[in-house]
């Protein structure tokens, strides 16, 4: 996603040292925006990943957005944003995109194209 245009987001990268108090269980895939190697920012003083990524904030195109848990089309669709509701994105994968309507979830893939254009 590098020079990609991001409009602004309400998170920031926490000041001082992270650092987990003990064991954090792992919450179950598509609930949270947490994989093994990147999680949404707002998680990194409570969850451990690689990387984690400061959202670019997005709005659902007009038709929806199905996320899935794999970006293929033949995965199945586990929740549906409705139209013009936000997506925060936080990965890329050609006409995939992975990401959340916040930090709570649920996340997920959807196709880039069910997103709303970006303003220019």
């Amino acid at each position: 996603m590098s020079g990609a245009m991001r409009k602004d987001s309400e998170y920031v990268v926490p000041q001082g040292v992270l650092g987990l108090q003990g064991p954090v269980e792992k919450p179950a895939p598509g609930t949270l925006p947490l994989r093994g190697d990147l999680a949404h920012m707002a998680l990194a003083g409570s969850h451990l990943a690689a990387h984690y990524v400061i959202p670019h904030i997005h709005t659902v195109g007009a038709a929806g957005a199905g996320l899935r848990l794999n970006p293929r089309a033949d995965a199945e669709v586990f929740v549906t944003l409705p139209a013009e509701s936000r997506f925060e994105l936080l990965d890329v994968a050609g006409e995939w995109v992975w990401g959340c309507p916040g930090p709570q979830g649920p996340s997920g893939w959807c196709r880039a194209s069910e997103l709303a254009p970006q303003d220019a």
